[in-house]
């Protein structure tokens, strides 16, 4: 396959998002056994979630490990019925990412750009394809984030 040129860049992951119906239990292995810090919350009606925000390493090659429950287990999304909820990528230039993106068949979720749980600009490509975008996550939710220039200047 020959390399295509593209407008932006992925430098590295920037979280993964862990679900499961109490985050009690993921907290028992991720804070307590493996040692991470839980550095926030997040709480949202809209996306049904109530999360910690827990992070690995430091400064630009801090990871996040997001440990979600839903807020109600019987509501959309069901951030619970996939353990590994979704990856997230950190991305030099956000806005021509989705433009790039979506000019070449990318689906992506409802939602847009709008601010992430961590403060970061986001948006998602939707885990599934349809008939007007043919590329999608092939059953992984996947997050763009904006990666701030502390980030783009570890890993660019």
């Amino acid at each position: 396959m020959s390399a295509v040129q593209r407008p932006f860049k992925v430098l590295g992951i920037q979280q993964i998002a862990i679900g499961g119906p109490d985050k009690t239990r993921l907290q028992k292995l991720w804070v307590e056994m493996l040692g991470l810090e839980v550095t926030g919350q997040f709480r949202s009606e809209r996306e049904n979630v109530d999360e910690d925000i827990c992070a690995m390493g430091q400064g630009p090659y801090k990871v996040e490990v997001d440990l979600m429950q839903p807020l109600d287990p019987e509501k959309k999304p069901a951030v619970h019925q996939t353990p590994l909820n979704h990856v997230g990528l950190w991305i030099d230039d956000l806005t021509k990412a989705v433009e790039w993106l979506s000019a070449n068949g990318v689906r992506f979720a409802p939602g847009g750009i709008r601010k992430g749980a961590a403060g970061y600009d986001i948006t998602f490509l939707h885990p599934k394809s349809n008939d007007e975008f043919p590329i999608a996550g092939e059953g992984v939710l996947i997050e763009l984030v904006q990666a701030p220039a502390e980030v783009i200047a570890a890993l660019g």
